[in-house]
């Protein structure tokens, strides 16, 4: 147990609370000195399992900034910025987030699922249910499965677009952290129906119509469930993040769930840091989709391979790796992807790295990222002191 990286990690989740909620990280980069969805649900996530409760109470104040500020038609802010010189609400950048409506929806659950506060819950439901709407709206075809646009979810730089996996799986768990207190048998009834849709368009030999049948005939599966698909075919690359989530939310069968496992402990013990990379393998230039990569960023190019999404490392994605090998029991396995999230953090007198080369072990991003000591906060007190999150 390294009670050093667990205390350096606390004290940067301080540094990073602000009176209406988590900063993404305490260094002076204007684009990070704001609140954002899927970044401040994660670092509360770490609040709760800290139990800390100056955290905790920013946690809550980052539910409230977000809903304050969201769209008349449902969508939550990516992030928001609330200064002395002026306020700005952003729902996106090239394109609109997907992953911040569904964040917002679990973070309100796990508050309330900690507080055992039923009424918090109660006290958002409008605006749960906008969000719920948005989302069903969002599968324009009416067959469970979200339209995600390119740029559209947290690898806002990255290829993935269409039935993005990570899009569907945060929904599935949205869905399910709302129902355990609306027990509603129409929500029910939905998450099944999207479960379904993900092992049928996701997994090898499954039954049920698919959505592309000549594209999933023609694909060629790995051990973990591929990135996304569109009418333009399927994206194979392996997505840590989302393959995480599918463990942790019981997707699929044990033996394709052990599979995953299987592949990702391999992966990440082949690279130096010893860490999951983000996507896998990296896209070069040869590469058929290095041309889609290339142009979508809003400002500068920073795919380069093995870096950022493109093969980089991120210690906040290794987080959640951690959780999905604690949810099986991996205790062994767990305390040492732990241990090399803590390495990674530590880097130069515990920087706190956004994410790192994957072929140099060089830090690349802000420093002081608040979701990359979340990450290890989650792991250690997963670990160490049994805290549960609501899946």
């Amino acid at each position: 147990m390294n009670n050093l990286a667990y205390q350096k990690a606390i004290q940067l989740l301080h540094d990073v609370a602000s009176p209406n909620g988590f900063l993404a990280s305490a260094e002076n980069t204007s684009n990070y000195k704001r609140v954002w969805a899927r970044d401040g649900v994660i670092c509360g996530l770490s609040a709760l399992a800290s139990g800390d409760e100056k955290l905790i109470e920013t946690f809550k104040k980052t539910l409230q900034t977000l809903a304050n500020n969201q769209h008349q038609v449902g969508t939550i802010p990516s992030n928001v910025l609330i200064s002395d010189d002026k306020n700005e609400v952003s729902y996106g950048g090239l394109a609109g987030r997907v992953d911040a409506v569904t964040w917002f929806v679990i973070g309100i659950c796990q508050y309330a699922f900690y507080k055992k506060d039923v009424d918090f819950v109660a006290q958002y439901d409008l605006e749960i249910e906008k969000c719920l709407a948005l989302l069903d709206a969002w599968e324009f075809n009416n067959k469970h499965l979200l339209y995600v646009p390119l740029s559209g979810n947290w690898a806002d730089e990255y290829i993935t677009d269409g039935y993005t996996l990570y899009d569907q799986l945060l929904r599935v768990w949205a869905l399910k952290s709302y129902n355990y207190f609306a027990k509603s048998d129409f929500i029910t009834l939905k998450i099944n129906n999207i479960t379904k849709q993900i092992e049928t368009n996701f997994l090898p030999n499954s039954n049920g119509e698919k959505y592309h049948e000549r594209a999933y005939n023609e694909m060629k599966f790995n051990d973990f469930m591929p990135c996304s698909f569109s009418p333009s075919g399927y994206k194979t690359n392996f997505d840590a993040f989302a393959n995480s989530l599918v463990v942790l939310l019981n997707i699929g069968s044990a033996e394709s769930q052990d599979k995953i496992l299987n592949y990702s402990l391999s992966l990440a013990s082949e690279t130096k840091l010893g860490l999951l990379p983000a996507f896998w393998p990296p896209i070069f230039e040869t590469d058929e989709h290095w041309n889609l990569l290339k142009n979508n960023c809003k400002y500068e190019f920073r795919n380069f391979p093995y870096e950022f999404h493109n093969g980089g490392s991120w210690s906040m994605v290794n987080g959640f790796f951690g959780l999905a090998l604690h949810s099986k029991s991996k205790t062994y396995e767990t305390i040492a992807i732990l241990e090399k999230i803590n390495h990674a953090n530590a880097i130069k007198e515990y920087s706190f790295y956004e994410n790192f080369n994957t072929n140099t072990q060089e830090p690349n991003g802000v420093a002081f990222c608040a979701w990359s000591a979340a990450a290890a906060v989650l792991v250690h007190q997963s670990v160490y002191h049994n805290f549960k999150i609501l899946v």
